[in-house]
Formats: structure tokens, C-alpha cells, sequence
């Protein structure tokens, strides 16, 4: 395949994938800004992990909220899991892999705090550790998965589910954050 037709082919594909968020995701939306602007209402925080790319895509959320989207306002609660070396690390080294996440939630997370998490799979067992420890603690889930009707997604108070290659879905998940962000940002500055 040429260069040009593998840019056009990928671009195609891109259009399918937001196409899923326009049809049956504008609800997901709409329902996850009213998620996380409750929690914040009440004085929750929102952690968001996730591992890889979807570890950056935390830590590019959470510098949204505590910093600004686009307006000017206050600081908004928000950790990303993902940023904490000597947490991870230690962690990892002394119950694994899996926990690294959960074992921060048990430290940090309180009823009705949000748990954002990110698994393109659905399946990431870290992720579904972290997800079980919230749920237990009375936090709301909001998933991402790039895998209909994943373990995650089971698991989830609301999940965005897109089926698509990883990098596609990561990348139409951004245009999804992005959106609520600015939704949650609009509700926070007119305060």
C-alpha cells in the first residue's frame, strides 16, 4: 500500500470511530460531565488512571481540571494515579503489578470520589483492581474501553465504549475528554 492511500485508509478509519461517538456517544457525554460535576459539587476528586497512552491521558485530564481547559476559574480535585514513581514502584515491587493502582485508591479514594479509568481492552487487571477497590469504598466508576461490553465496562457506573484499533480509540477518547472537560469547566466558572 502507498504512503498517500495508508494516510487516507487511516483517516477513513478515524471518521468511523468518531462516528460511533456522534451516534451513540453524546449521551455517555452529557451523563459523565453530570457525573464528575456532582462529585466536585460535594466535595469529591476525581482519580483517573490507566496504563501506556491512557496513563498520559490521565495525567493530561487531571492538569485540565486542576489547572483550566479554556476559562479561567478555580482549581477543580482531580489525581492522576499514574504520575507517583516511588508509589508505583514500591508498590509494583512489593504486591505487583496488579495493585498499583488499586492500593492508592485504597489510600486516597472516599465515597463518592470518581474513579476514571482507562483500558482500551477492557481487560487490564490493574485497572479492574482499582475499579473493584473504589466500588468497594462507594466511588462511581467512569470507564473508557476501546472493547464492547467489556469486564471493565461491567464493572462501571458509565463507561464510553468505542471499538477500534488502540491508537484510533485513544485518540477520538481525547475529542470525548476534551468535551468533558469543557462541559465540567462551564458549570465550575460560572460559580
Amino acid at each position: 500500500m502507498n504512503p498517500r492511500q495508508r494516510a487516507i485508509e487511516t483517516i477513513a478509519l478515524h471518521k468511523r470511530v468518531l462516528a460511533q461517538l456522534e451516534d451513540h456517544g453524546i449521551a455517555t457525554l452529557l451523563n459523565a460531565a453530570e457525573l464528575l460535576i456532582d462529585c466536585l459539587k460535594a466535595g469529591g476528586c476525581i482519580y483517573l488512571c490507566g496504563n501506556g497512552g491512557s496513563a498520559a491521558d490521565a495525567q493530561h485530564i487531571a492538569a485540565e481540571l486542576v489547572g483550566r481547559f479554556v476559562r479561567e476559574r478555580k482549581g477543580l480535585a482531580a489525581v492522576a494515579l499514574t504520575t507517583d514513581t516511588s508509589t508505583l514502584t514500591s508498590v509494583g515491587n512489593d504486591y505487583g503489578f496488579e495493585q498499583i493502582f488499586a492500593r492508592q485508591v485504597e489510600a486516597l479514594m472516599c465515597h463518592g470520589d470518581v474513579l476514571w479509568a482507562f483500558s482500551t481492552s477492557g481487560t487490564s487487571k490493574n485497572i479492574l483492581a482499582a475499579a473493584n477497590k473504589a466500588k468497594t469504598l462507594g466511588a462511581k466508576i467512569l470507564a473508557f474501553t476501546g472493547k464492547p461490553d467489556s469486564p471493565l465496562e461491567a464493572m462501571a457506573n458509565l463507561c464510553l465504549s468505542l471499538d477500534g484499533p488502540t491508537a484510533t480509540v485513544q485518540e477520538i477518547q481525547q475529542v470525548a475528554y476534551h468535551i468533558i472537560c469543557d462541559l465540567v469547566e462551564a458549570v465550575n466558572s460560572d460559580q
